[in-house]
């Protein structure tokens, strides 16, 4: 199995085996340029696999052969010269994975001057062929579209084009993310919250579409987990409470041990089951184990979301895949909700009880006691949070009537203000289309009434993301 997170990237350059022996320094040229666009896409946890120039079709057949056997994840074809198209389709047909084509002119423009001064016809040709990369590329499009053969464009320059390599930048940063999703293992803990038709979910199509597995799991494991945590170890958790958390004044300390029982219980679970996100609910009706375990689970999850294993309360696994999206691109992911409209300063009140990604927050997330868990049984200790100021993304994984789903996005600004002190995340989101356009335009694509929340403004790569899933992606502003 391949090393989870990393990325294998497939590249090729195309050209014409007829042209080497015509044009003196062509071919080498060329493959200059591929090495440059190879040391681009090079970086940490990406391994690209390089299969040089291709310029007919047997050795477009090997490629073919050569990516599948390597198992890349995505390909980028380096359009480099005029190449036919028979020494495209084969590579990119076997291999079966995403492709970027790169229409990458090695200039802004041909030096005219120094070209009409060559005054050799044949010398001119082959410094023409080394700028007709677009040439190619409405045949390749052509047969690509023929074949049913999904693709993607990249145009512009090799060279000083931050326009181009941060295109380029973004689809690797999708197609890792992909990955991440194609290798993921959640954790599906108890059952949903009864009557929250929006947020049940079919796991067979979620695997179909996003890939990644489904581990079952019994509240009873976590409880035992607990039994097993000696008193030493719960004395270091709380440390780690205090260091990572505003742990207020009233919290008592019989309910921090018993979190910190749970957590470290979840760090056990989680590395046993090499799980890399969470979904869970429980009532814990009639027994006081397990009750005491889904009620103080809640700092314990929080932890596991800051550290890139996103937990959503509620049984919300579609939200979980979202939340596991935002935080793979480095975003965040933190499980929210409307929670009012302020009219008078036209934002958006979202938050939700249960754990927060932390690591996003304004600030140090306070623990609060709280007496009672709304809608649920239990009382404990719960995080209040609010998401950075600034660029915010929200992201939805909406199921629709034909049991597709779409990603739904919307790019917003999280902004200062009071907000709820009531022991839950929560945060004042501002948007371009005003507080109830956004409401009206994202309601009518019918996702559940959670979605995630990151920093920063992605839709872009969350668009790419969907491309190479083959799924949907609607942004409302």
């Amino acid at each position: 199995m391949k090393k989870l997170n990393s990325l294998k990237v497939g590249l090729f350059g195309i050209g014409l085996e007829t042209y080497w022996a015509q044009f003196a320094g062509l071919k080498d040229r060329l493959r200059g340029y591929l090495s440059e666009v190879n040391n681009k896409l090079s970086g940490k946890d990406i391994e690209v696999i390089n299969l040089g120039l291709i310029d007919t079709p047997e050795k477009a057949m090997e490629a073919g052969h050569r990516f599948r056997q390597e198992d890349v994840d995505i390909i980028f074809l380096h359009v480099t010269t005029y190449a036919l198209s028979s020494t495209v389709l084969p590579v990119v047909r076997r291999a079966g994975v995403p492709v970027i084509i790169l229409n990458l002119s090695p200039e802004e423009a041909i030096d005219y001057t120094y070209f009409n001064s060559l005054k050799e016809r044949t010398k001119m040709t082959g410094e023409w062929l080394a700028y007709c990369a677009a040439c190619p590329v409405p045949e390749i499009a052509n047969v690509f579209k023929r074949a049913g053969i999904r693709f993607h464009q990249i145009t512009g320059v090799l060279k000083n084009d931050p326009e181009c390599w941060g295109e380029v930048s973004e689809w690797l940063e999708a197609a890792r993310v992909a990955n991440i999703l194609e290798h993921n293992r959640m954790g599906c803990m108890g059952h949903y919250y009864g009557g929250m038709l929006d947020i049940y979910t079919d796991l067979t199509s979620l695997a179909a579409s996003f890939g990644g597995h489904f581990e079952m799991l019994e509240v009873g494991e976590l409880a035992e987990a607990r039994r097993e945590v000696g008193k030493q170890q719960i004395n270091e958790r709380i440390q780690l409470f205090y260091r990572e958390f505003d742990v207020q004044e009233d919290c008592p300390p019989e309910e921090l041990q018993s979190a910190a029982r749970t957590s470290l219980a979840l760090d056990k679970l989680v590395e046993e089951k090499q799980l890399g996100s969470m979904a869970y609910y429980y009532e814990g009706i009639g027994g006081p184990e397990n009750e005491e375990t889904i009620s103080s689970i809640i700092l314990g999850n929080s932890l596991l979301t800051a550290r890139g294993i996103p937990v959503a309360g509620e049984y919300e696994i579609k939200n979980a895949v979202a939340m596991k999206i935002m935080d793979s691109f480095g975003a965040g992911g933190s499980f929210t909700e409307y929670y009012a409209m302020d009219f008078k300063d036209d934002v958006v009140l979202m938050g939700h009880d249960g754990p927060g990604h932390i690591a996003i927050a304004e600030g140090k997330t306070k623990v609060r006691p709280l007496k009672v868990y709304h809608g649920k049984r239990g009382k404990g200790l719960s995080v209040e949070m609010s998401v950075k100021q600034g660029p915010v993304t929200l992201l939805s994984v909406v199921e629709n009537a034909d049991k597709k789903f779409i990603l739904l996005v919307a790019e917003g600004e999280s902004v200062s203000g009071p907000i709820l002190e009531i022991g839950n995340t929560n945060s004042r989101y501002r948007f371009s289309i005003g507080a109830r356009n956004f409401v009206n335009n994202w309601n009518v694509h019918g996702p559940a009434h959670h979605c995630a929340v990151g920093v920063g403004h992605i839709a872009s790569k969350i668009k790419k993301l969907g491309e190479l899933l083959n799924l949907e992606v609607v942004q409302v502003c």
